[in-house]
Parts: C-alpha cells; sequence; structure tokens
C-alpha cells in the first residue's frame, strides 16, 4: 500500500456522504480498511501515510466512539492532532462556524473532521476551505464513516453484503447512521427494512429503496442482521411513543428475540447503547452480538477515510485542480 499513490478508484479530498459514493468507491474505502486491519494484525500499528500532516478535529456536539477513533486512526498514520469543542471556544464571542474553522485551519490544517448538529455543516466547510473536509455526522443527515464500519463489519462476518437482509430498527426519522447504512448497504446489493413505531418513520422513506415494517417480530425471521438504532431523545420534540416501556416490548432486541432469528444473526449497534431501550444486555453482551467489533473495526474505515482524502488532495493540488 504506497501511502503517496492515489487510489484508482478513489479521487474525491471530501468524504461527505454515502449517497454520493459508487459502489467501488465504497469498496476501496472497504479494502484499504480491510488491508489496514491486516497490517495491524501482523505487527505494523503504526504507519507514516500522514507524517508532517495535521488533522483538526471539530466537533460541535457530544462524542466518545468517534471523535476517540478518528483521533486514534490520524495518529496511527502518524499524524500530528487538534481537537476543538464548542464549549468554551470563541464561537461564545460571536465568530462565525465558517471563520472558526478558517482559523483553524490557518494554523496548518490539512484535515478537518467535522460534526455539528446542522444537516449539511461539513459541505458548507467544503466549499469554503482549502483543507480535506470528513464528515463525522450532521444533523439527521449522514454518517458516512458510521454506516462505513458497519458495512465492514457485516462483511467482515457474514462475507459478503450483496444478498443479505439487513433490518435497521428505531429512530430511522432522526437517524443519520440509518441513512448511510441505508445509501451503502443498497449500493452493494443488501435489501435493507427499516423498522419502528409509525412515528419515528419518515414519510415515503420508501422512495430510497427499502421495505418497511412496524412490527420486528414480522420481520426478523427474514433477517441477517439487525442494527439497533439509539432512542435520540436530543433531537426529538414531541412524545413520539407513549413510553420507554412500551417501545422496549415491541422493538428491543431481547433473548426471546434472538432464539427466533437465524441462528447466525448478527446483532448491531451504533452506540452509544441504552440497556433494556434497544436491546437487553444479554443480548449486547451475547454471542451474536458484533457491537465492539464495529468499535475496533471503526479505527480502520477512519484510517483509510483519512489517508484516501488525503491522497486525493495531493493528487488534485499536483494536477492543479484545487484543493
Amino acid at each position: 500500500m504506497d501511502a503517496d499513490a492515489p487510489s484508482p478508484h478513489w479521487n474525491r479530498p471530501h468524504l461527505l456522504g454515502l449517497q454520493e459514493l459508487s459502489a467501488d468507491e465504497i469498496g476501496t474505502i472497504l479494502e484499504t480498511a480491510a488491508a489496514l486491519k491486516r497490517r495491524h494484525s501482523e505487527g505494523e500499528t503504526k504507519l507514516d501515510a500522514l507524517k508532517g500532516v495535521t488533522v483538526g478535529n471539530l466537533f460541535f456536539e457530544p462524542s466518545t466512539r468517534t471523535k476517540t477513533s478518528f483521533s486514534l486512526a490520524a495518529k496511527r498514520l502518524s499524524a500530528d492532532t487538534v481537537d476543538f469543542t464548542a464549549a468554551g471556544s470563541s464561537l461564545s464571542k460571536g465568530e462565525t462556524f465558517i471563520d472558526t474553522a478558517r482559523n483553524i485551519e490557518a494554523m496548518g490544517v490539512t484535515l478537518m473532521v467535522v460534526r455539528h448538529s446542522t444537516s449539511g455543516a461539513p459541505h458548507l466547510l467544503a466549499r469554503n476551505l482549502e483543507a480535506s473536509v470528513l464528515n463525522a455526522g450532521d444533523g439527521t443527515h449522514e454518517h458516512p464513516t458510521q454506516g462505513l464500519l458497519d458495512i465492514f463489519t457485516i462483511r467482515e462476518h457474514a462475507g459478503k453484503v450483496a444478498g443479505l437482509t439487513v433490518v435497521l430498527v428505531g429512530d430511522i426519522l432522526h437517524s443519520r447512521v440509518a441513512r448511510s447504512d441505508i445509501w451503502g448497504l443498497k449500493k452493494l446489493g443488501a435489501r435493507v427494512i427499516v423498522c419502528g413505531p409509525a412515528t419515528l418513520i419518515p414519510p415515503h422513506v420508501e422512495q430510497l429503496g427499502v421495505d418497511v415494517s412496524y412490527e420486528l417480530d414480522e420481520v426478523l425471521p427474514q433477517a441477517d442482521c439487525v442494527n439497533l438504532l439509539r432512542i435520540q431523545a436530543e433531537r426529538q420534540r414531541s412524545a413520539f411513543f407513549p413510553s420507554i416501556y412500551e417501545y422496549a416490548h415491541f422493538f428491543a432486541m431481547n433473548g426471546s428475540r434472538v432464539q427466533r432469528a437465524k441462528k447466525d444473526v448478527l446483532i448491531l449497534a451504533p452506540g452509544p447503547i441504552n440497556r433494556g431501550v434497544e436491546l437487553t444486555p444479554d443480548v449486547a453482551d451475547g454471542s451474536r452480538s458484533v457491537i465492539l467489533d464495529q468499535v475496533t473495526n471503526g479505527l480502520f474505515v477512519r484510517m483509510a477515510c483519512l489517508m484516501l482524502c488525503h491522497q486525493a488532495r495531493l493528487a488534485a493540488r499536483a494536477g492543479g485542480g484545487g484543493p
């Protein structure tokens, strides 16, 4: 793997979402991540692919897994990192989002990882910065690296993606993870079913090429993989179901539901998980759960994304093609 040679199937300096990517581009990220994971298992725990590069983590929303994963990914590639949080920053003094990012870029940051509560915020930065921008979650729009690590984990355990049936359960309406999963899985040939209370299923979601169910028990026997999405109370401004107890009764993955599912069903969750709400502890920690594998794989997926975007940015600049 040549850190300086751009991939023939990747020429994007930014990673803003999976909707705009082709199956080949998604495949390139997955294959690059798989190669990085193999090298790590063989003892190459640190590479020089981003030596001398500075990665800025701009998180305007709380994060544990994504922020830590991107920071570790940058360091494993020998980059320097700058971590930014909105609390205590000059945003409280009236500085704009774009001016904040431009000032951080002016300090030599060439890869910008951005999480923001407003959908489209990373796209706005990509139009106003020379740095490469990677979307770490924007509003209810997309969370592309989470979608990629979900797909990577499914492919790693099932051996394929095409032909599988993946059920996304829960708060589809507010979930940026659901949207990235849908775009990525569909492009790689999976069947996707979204399932949850009618109030948490977006209108016309069938137009994305998915099937819809309001009863988990009805679709569970068809599922090769079940991805249990968190109920996002912080994005909900009204009551979408009577109670957490009722939600868990109808939609939580528990031991009895696992028994009724396929013997080799994969249980995923993007985290943070609410034990007893989206899934019970015995399922979260059970033999069919690949939740911690998702976290591990996120590191290699994000290493791949940082590396590919950096390569593409260098190639574009060398060819006079802009940032």
